[in-house]
């Protein structure tokens, strides 16, 4: 019986096949860009995780705060009260911490042969790599050694390398940084381009002592860069940083930190969060078409109701039940809702690929959003199709007879 009332709904939707494409067009329309803008605020979390991740493990950043100079207040970094024994401290009180090195640098010019470059010198430890998980991918890194002598030695990234030294090996090549002349260790691993533009291979490291004594002649640092034992201890580590920070910098309860303790998990949270507000914002927009779409379902029904009243007289003097004209209806519309979802979904995958590649956009699909699409799209259906299939089912067979 059932089957029968399927081709009977499905022969009716098809005696009008325009006024069912254009019934079905809110439908797909919201569909479409629901899909879409969830894959593409997805595709932006994503995107924001694995650029954290890419940053380092677990990472926090401690860094110098601002100095007050003549009642002037410099910017951030100009504090120079952060040393390497506050690093040294700080692995040996605070337990939820696995690693450290400070970070000093400085602006310096380059010069090999008759290749000149600038860039930025940064001074770290030799825990660096573990930390900011940058892999050697040429030579090695510097030692212990070269840290505790101060060595001139250095570790420089792929840009570097290819404008000192074109088409040569710069593994154990010497540079001159100032008027310094220093060794080339190694190479980092290419990483390319930050999503904001930024050459991530364009990096001279070297061990901080020599930043600070023989480049910048200076026994402070500007930051330290932690990694923790595990992101569930993170937010630990920052209370229990901010509190040993303070007691061996003498501030006193109610004076300002100088210092700026900074959790990376906490900056990819919040960008999350606020994709997420973006992505339901849009989303709720594009609800809208949802329901126009539905309204416009039952505008249609009501119209065909209308339209066939004599054809629904002739089924019930013939024997049809109220019930089976009521499912036809609703099959009807069901149908309309379901074939508009599932062709929004199309329409939405279509939609987030091409801006993803048009644009550059991240983007990532989502099946839990395309079930839940076509789920909607049927329970929208079946809502919106109710009314029309009970105003059917209620007809009085000799006056729907008689309608003209």
């Amino acid at each position: 019986m059932m089957t029968a009332i399927l081709k009977m709904a499905l022969r009716a939707l098809a005696r009008n096949k325009a006024r069912s494409a254009l019934t079905m067009l809110g439908i797909i329309i919201g569909v479409g860009s629901v899909i879409a803008m969830v894959s593409l605020g997805q595709g932006a979390q994503k995107l924001v995780q694995e650029q954290i991740s890419s940053m380092g493990t677990n990472l926090l950043i401690v860094q110098a705060g601002s100095q007050r100079t003549g009642g002037m207040r410099g910017g951030a970094g100009t504090s120079t009260t952060l040393t390497p024994d506050d690093l040294t401290a700080i692995l040996r009180d605070v337990p939820s911490i696995a690693a450290g090195t400070p970070s000093i640098s400085a602006s310096v010019p380059l010069v090999a042969g008759n290749q000149n470059w600038s860039t930025r010198a940064e001074g770290v430890d030799i825990e660096y790599p573990s930390i900011r998980v940058r892999a050697v991918a040429q030579g090695q890194f510097f030692t212990e050694s070269d840290v505790r002598s101060a060595a001139r030695v250095a570790v420089i990234g792929s840009t570097v390398a290819n404008a000192l030294f074109p088409g040569q090996d710069p593994v154990g090549q010497t540079m001159r940084v100032r008027n310094l002349t220093f060794r080339v260790a190694g190479v980092q691993a290419s990483k390319g381009q930050s999503q904001q533009g930024q050459d991530q291979d364009d990096t001279l490291l070297m061990p901080y002592t020599t930043v600070m004594k023989k480049l910048l002649a200076t026994n402070y640092i500007s930051s330290v860069q932690l990694s923790a034992a595990s992101e569930e201890v993170t937010d630990d580590a920052v209370r229990d940083i901010t509190s040993l920070l303070r007691a061996r910098h003498n501030l006193r309860p109610g004076q300002e930190d100088d210092f700026t303790v900074r959790n990376l998990a906490d900056v990819a949270e919040t960008a999350a969060e606020t994709s997420n507000v973006m992505t339901l914002l849009l989303s709720g927009i594009a609800a809208v078409s949802l329901l126009v779409g539905g309204i416009g379902i039952m505008n249609i029904m009501l119209v065909s109701v209308t339209e066939r009243t004599r054809e629904i007289g002739i089924r019930m003097a013939v024997g049809a039940k109220s019930k089976q004209v009521q499912a036809q209806f609703l099959i009807e519309s069901l149908v309309l809702g379901l074939a508009g979802g599932l062709t929004g979904i199309i329409a939405g995958i279509g939609a987030s690929l091409g801006l993803g590649w048009g644009f550059g956009w991240a983007q990532s699909l989502s099946p839990a959003a395309m079930f839940g699409s076509a789920i909607f799209s049927m329970l929208i259906g079946i809502f919106f199709g109710y009314y029309p299939a009970r105003k059917a089912a209620a007809l009085d067979p000799i006056e729907a007879l008689r309608f003209e």
